[in-house]
């Protein structure tokens, strides 16, 4: 038997806060009956709504309910209506006062919940468990992830039988505690059997004590701003090499002006005169005078008085 620990769990009170923020007493597993229907009810009753977590905190006669959401307009609805509905569906649930509050993840591909789902909604759309998993990886890496793992097991493909693939992209210490690893489990519900979506994802390590409400933890990670990390490579993946020394070096005067053959200072290739050296021309290459080392300037190359090549 395999005995993995869960990577959230054994990260509880070090790096991680708990989902669920309240005193039990007496009546614990009663609250907890109760955590577990409002986050069933809030995923089944916004299953587009791009819900990563749901965190509840209560007081003596309110509870708290906190939702993360990549999609926030379709949470809140048209001039927050589908928020108020919410709200009372939930006072009807508990029997007590419920107050809801929407956090924005502003980076989904770094959430390993909606990455998930991602993947599960596309092997429900029949697209191909390689090509999922390859195009999420990429895309998680692109946002300055330093690691991900991507496991789908199940009936891959439609095939008889069942089987486990994986890939993975970066590091992922799982053993290293101060590591930042998120880790969700999605099931796609596809016409041959169910298909489970494991992923863990790698933001890097948390040095130092860390505030450990869920809330706010989250809003230092999940803050920052979409697209491109900063300091990250351009597109082709070569920073700023093009633009700077090496475009300058090549297109500019020294490389293929006059220096080449020792000849004098050269103007750029598609420049104005150059004063010419022993063996090549300078000038501009459609206007100069002959190869040999005129002071350009003359007529245009096939019709110039050229010279040997």
């Amino acid at each position: 038997m395999g005995q993995k620990a869960h990577p959230i769990g054994n990260r509880l009170g070090i790096i991680r806060g708990w989902d669920s923020n309240w005193f039990g007493g007496n009546h614990y597993a009663d609250k907890l009956v109760e955590d577990e229907k409002i986050r069933k009810y809030i995923s089944v009753r916004i299953a587009k709504g791009g819900i990563s977590k749901v965190v509840i905190e209560r007081t003596l006669k309110r509870i708290t309910v906190t939702i993360h959401t990549a999609r926030p307009g379709i949470v809140i609805g048209k001039g927050g209506q589908e928020v108020d509905k919410i709200k009372e569906e939930l006072k009807k649930l508990t029997k007590k006062d419920v107050q809801i509050n929407i956090f924005e993840i502003k980076r989904p591909e770094l959430d390993a919940q909606l990455v998930a789902e991602g993947i599960a909604k596309q092997l429900e759309a029949r697209i191909s468990f390689r090509r999922a998993m390859k195009t999420t990886i990429a895309s998680t890496m692109r946002m300055g992830a330093e690691g991900i793992k991507v496991m789908t097991s199940g009936r891959l493909g439609g095939a008889e039988m069942a089987r486990t693939e994986q890939y993975k992209e970066g590091r992922i210490p799982l053993h290293t505690f101060r590591a930042d690893i998120d880790y969700a489990l999605a099931e796609a519900l596809t016409t041959y059997g169910k298909i489970g979506v494991k992923v863990w994802i790698c933001k890097g390590e948390v040095y130092g004590k860390r505030d450990l409400s869920p809330n706010i933890g989250a809003a230092s990670s999940a803050s920052g701003k979409g697209g491109r990390p900063e300091g990250a490579a351009g597109f082709g993946g070569r920073g700023n090499e093009r633009g700077g020394e090496r475009g300058g070096e090549r297109r500019g005067g020294d490389r293929r002006g006059g220096d080449r053959n020792a000849g004098g200072q050269g103007g750029d290739r598609r420049g104005g005169p150059g004063a010419g050296g022993p063996n090549r021309g300078g000038g501009n290459r459609p206007g100069g005078q002959g190869r040999p080392g005129g002071a350009g300037g003359g007529g245009n190359r096939p019709g110039g008085p050229s010279g040997r090549r």
